[in-house]
């Protein structure tokens, strides 16, 4: 995620005064479009894994959050098509991509901004960020006032093995673990090992990271490369982070809800 001024401007502020500031800056600044040419994504990978997390509570807030509801991936169709062929690359080697977002409303972002702000709330400290201050996730570029997914061409995913296993489902009462952990020591999550956990706000994250070695650094580069060949660019600091480099609204971000 990327920094802006807007993040400062924030950073320190009730999060009253921040819902009040996103109401007339925010959406005024981003020329949003009433209906974005959006399609279902399984009605063009059929077979694609979903986990999303941000319309259940197994996320770094805690809660379903604003602009989900209902748990699809929603993308441009020209993002789905070229996902497509990703799968269709990683079908013949026994794996399927998993997905756990994409088109993401502007008031989804909103609310990441406004829970940033309040730095009372660090129920999901222990999973998503072990080892930064929550006072920092706006400096350290993990909380920005803006998404790439809000355009619709961008999407955060994995590798699932073919068949899938089950996946344990979330209990939010249970003791939080380290998305840093091992593999065997973290959230159980169906994908394979991809050397932390999704949306780790950690260096460890970073798709490149020399600590991530083995097999974990070869699914990082075969989810790279195989996204790569269909004309997907990725975010250097999220391993799960893609934007298609030809993407149809490079300037729009859309507020319609997921639904």
């Amino acid at each position: 995620m990327r920094r802006t001024f807007f993040q400062f401007l924030v950073k320190g502020l009730l999060p009253a005064t921040v819902g009040a500031l996103l109401s007339c800056s925010v959406v005024a600044e981003s020329s949003l479009l009433v209906e974005p040419d959006l399609v279902d994504i399984r009605d063009v990978v059929p077979d694609v894994v979903l986990d999303i997390r941000y319309a259940t509570e197994h996320n770094f807030v805690g809660r379903p959050i604003e602009g989900y509801e209902a748990p699809l991936c929603l993308l441009t169709h020209r993002a789905a098509a070229a996902l497509a062929g990703v799968q269709t690359t990683l079908r013949k080697l026994d794996l399927s991509l998993k997905i756990y977002d994409c088109y993401r409303p502007q008031r989804a972002v909103d609310r990441f901004v406004a829970w940033a702000a309040d730095l009372d709330d660090q129920r999901m400290q222990i999973e998503f960020y072990p080892h930064v201050e929550k006072a920092r996730l706006f400096d350290d570029g993990y909380i920005a006032a803006r998404s790439g997914h809000s355009r619709g061409s961008t999407v955060d995913l994995t590798i699932v093995p073919v068949p899938t296993p089950a996946q344990p489902a979330f209990d939010p009462a249970a003791p939080g673990r380290s998305c840093e952990n091992p593999a065997s020591e973290r959230f159980a999550d169906n994908s394979v090992d991809m050397g932390t956990g999704f949306d780790c706000f950690s260096p460890l994250s970073h798709t490149l990271n020399p600590r991530i070695t083995g097999e974990a650094m070869a699914n990082r580069l075969l989810l790279k490369s195989s996204m790569s060949e269909q004309g997907f660019r990725n975010l250097s600091e999220e391993w799960w982070h893609y934007t298609l480099v030809d993407e149809p609204y490079p300037d729009t971000y859309f507020d319609v809800p997921v639904q």
